[in-house]
């Protein structure tokens, strides 16, 4: 079938030139016709939505705020994007889901990409959310910089001596001896003032203001830990044959970042439907935490826009994790590991 405006035209007219006696199956047969035109000429039909999976690296919260933010004001949607959100956990895998072709992009970092390339998955940051990760560490109030935790112990999960720790020891001179388990519990850390502990910024000091400590919290990032945080992470196949796409997922998620920050009101709806134990005054906290730490819009993001990145900070990465035996160098080319073709022009501006 025709479905040109001409098509259109001669449908109408067919309808309207039907003779009196016309049986009433020949005018509905003409009507549907004409139906199936304008239909097929409607904008709707002539842009068809691309549906898109988005995994984030955990339950719904504010550190996810510009993704729900795009999705809630339909920032994907006027970008032609049929966007689905699905929350992580502890036991979801997203690089193996992003692999199975689960999802078309996750919430990643450079150091789970990079040992991704280790393990033959190519896998690539084509932005960031955030000009620094939020990893960083708790203390008590009476600490004044990570150099003045020689003599404390340090809670520290698993994950942790596979990226951070190393960095700390060879930046600050931590021992091994110094580590002992975090267990994502706050109350060892509450009973004891010699005792430090990993953290986020919007997560285990609001538990402790909750508790009535008073603590201090030292962002990794601060002290000169290069990775970038809350990435985008596709396949190569994905860029390949999807590359607008990418890049209309791209802008409108960091738009979303902007607007989130500016009136987080629709994304936070949205992320308490997700995470129902997500409440208030704790994403109130995280967005207050983010703005002070400037996570979204410093660095290179003042002058550079939202989302930049720059190739010698994943130069950087890749050199801390290969001088800390974390990573193989032989297996892996770091310039494959991300591509700034999706940031580099768009100049979304705090």
């Amino acid at each position: 079938m025709r479905t040109d405006s001409r098509s259109l035209v001669h449908a109408l007219s067919r309808v309207n030139r039907a003779p009196q006696g016309a049986s009433k199956a020949l005018r509905t047969r003409l009507a549907i016709v004409a139906a199936a035109a304008a239909v097929a000429l409607s904008p709707t039909a002539a842009a068809a939505q691309e549906k898109l999976v988005f995994l984030t690296s955990w339950y719904a919260q504010a550190e996810h705020g510009g993704f729900y933010q795009a999705l809630a004001s339909g920032l994907y949607k006027k970008a032609g994007l049929d966007v689905t959100i699905r929350m992580g956990g502890p036991q979801v895998n997203g690089m193996q889901l992003l692999a199975a072709g689960q999802a078309d992009v996750i919430m990643g970092y450079d150091i789970q990409t990079m040992k991704a390339w280790e393990q033959g998955i190519p896998a690539v940051t084509i932005a960031t959310s955030f000009q620094k990760d939020l990893q960083g560490m708790m203390t008590h109030d009476d600490v004044k910089s990570l150099a003045g935790l020689k003599d404390h112990t340090i809670l520290v999960a698993t994950s942790g001596h596979s990226s951070w720790w190393p960095w700390l020891k060879a930046k600050y001179g931590y021992t091994d001896g110094q580590s002992r388990p975090y267990t994502f519990n706050i109350q060892p850390f509450l009973a004891d003032r010699k005792l430090a502990q990993q953290g986020y910024p919007s997560s285990e000091p609001f538990a402790a203001a909750g508790a009535g400590a008073k603590v201090n919290f030292f962002l990794f990032a601060d002290d000169g830990y290069p990775p970038y945080g809350t990435t985008m992470v596709t396949l190569e196949k994905q860029i390949r044959e999807r590359p607008a796409v990418m890049q209309k997922f791209v802008q409108a998620s960091l738009e979303g970042w902007k607007a989130f920050f500016a009136d987080p009101a629709a994304a936070v709806e949205l992320i308490k439907k997700d995470n129902p134990n997500m409440k208030d005054e704790q994403i109130a906290f995280a967005i207050q935490r983010m703005k002070a730490l400037q996570v979204l819009d410093g660095g290179d993001a003042k002058t550079a826009g939202i989302g930049t990145m720059k190739p010698e900070r994943f130069k950087q990465t890749y050199d801390m994790l290969v001088g800390s035996k974390l990573l193989d160098a032989s297996k892996v080319d770091v310039t494959k590991t991300y591509t700034t073709q999706f940031v580099r022009d768009l100049k979304i501006l705090p």
